[in-house]
């Protein structure tokens, strides 16, 4: 599964937004065409879908208007037409954002983050999160990893909890502390990796380099949707 497709046809445009965006921690797909977003996206499932509104074929309107109806996630319309009406058009399509090019990189980067802790936010309503192999069941607080109960004491449950309602975004040291105990990260306090350390045993994250839950170097760490097949 990835985080994010991108639907556009400049190629260099593409590789310098992908890029950005993982270097930030995210799994972008690129897609060149309408036609092709709207046959993978469904399938697909990610997160976010960042979608030029001039493509060449269908245009981002109407491939928007065929992915309303199947896939639930956010859509992000990318267009230099900032007409009000070309806005309206994509909003009432179904859209949930419609951004003006030229793309200011910090600024489409902080627009995802809000989707994504909105998107979550929505989401937290839901008993049960399922990421591939990885159940979390919230009103029992039980985990299950290919239908083998994992034993987490529960504020190993409670971090994973608070890292899968994430999932594909960053979360510091800081963001981690003030949701779990109410406080922010002082410089000093260790106990968050420590807990992160015991999750990846737990879980079986055991490679050289970790792929369930990532270290985002200097940044924090961020559940991966992807590593749970």
């Amino acid at each position: 599964m990835v985080d994010i497709v991108l639907v556009e046809d400049d190629e260099r445009l593409g590789r310098l937004v992908s890029g950005y965006l993982a270097r930030h921690g995210y799994d972008v797909l690129h897609e060149l065409t309408g036609e092709r977003a709207v046959e993978r996206i469904p399938a697909l499932d990610p997160a976010v879908v960042l979608l030029d509104v001039t493509l060449p074929g269908i245009d981002g309107f109407a491939v928007c208007a065929a992915l309303r109806p199947r896939y639930p996630g956010v859509i992000c319309m990318l267009s230099a037409r900032t007409d009000d009406i070309d806005q309206v058009l994509g909003l009432e399509l179904g859209a949930d954002d419609y951004i003006g090019k030229p793309i200011e990189p910090r600024v489409l980067l902080a627009r995802i983050r809000a989707h994504l802790r909105r998107d979550s936010g929505q989401r937290q309503t839901r008993p049960t999160l399922c990421f591939g192999q990885l159940r979390i069941e919230r009103d029992i607080r039980e985990v299950t990893l290919q239908s083998k109960r994992i034993e987490l004491t529960t504020a190993e449950f409670d971090l994973l909890l608070c890292l899968a309602e994430s999932a594909g975004t960053i979360l510091s040291r800081d963001d981690l502390l003030r949701d779990l105990r109410g406080i922010g990260f002082d410089g000093l306090d260790r106990s968050i990796d420590a807990r992160i350390s015991r999750l990846r045993r737990k879980l079986g994250d055991l490679g050289e380099v970790p792929d369930r839950i990532k270290t985002i170097r200097s940044k924090g760490y961020l559940f991966n949707r992807a590593g749970w097949d």
